[in-house]
């Protein structure tokens, strides 16, 4: 594995772990300005201050996570694809009953000079599996 594909999985994982710690700040770094985000919830386009936002006032909060079959692409030298399967487990931010869900997942990041930034990310639900 390069090194550039490591570092973006770590990227990826830092920020997957900020969302569990409930720490936005050790977020915004890694977002580039604008960011893109397409989930259930539709296509939203977001600047730091709004992420910010989201993270620290949304509806829900994620408790943990586990990726699998991660994959990076390089389209060019500027910009890696990470595409995986994410095991989330979500919550009520003012209590209630956890849910854990499978998705796959893949975030667009941007080289800004040194820095690799996150530009787009998509959620999709794993279709369940009939018994």
């Amino acid at each position: 594995m390069s090194a550039q594909t490591n570092t973006l999985i770590e990227l990826e994982k830092k920020f997957w772990q900020s969302m569990v710690d409930q720490d936005s700040d050790a977020a915004l770094p890694l977002l580039a300005e604008p960011s893109t985000m397409v989930s259930s919830h539709g296509s939203m386009q977001f600047d730091k201050a709004a992420y910010k936002k989201m993270a620290d006032k949304g509806d829900s909060i994620v408790r943990a996570f586990d990726m699998s079959d991660v994959k990076v692409t390089f389209p060019n030298d500027n910009t890696g694809i990470v595409t995986y399967k994410v095991k989330q487990e979500t919550a009520p931010r003012k209590g209630g009953e956890s849910k854990t869900e499978e998705m796959f997942d893949s975030s667009t990041w941007i080289r800004d000079g040194k820095d690799w930034k996150c530009v787009m990310h998509t959620e999709t639900p794993a279709a369940a599996k009939p018994h």
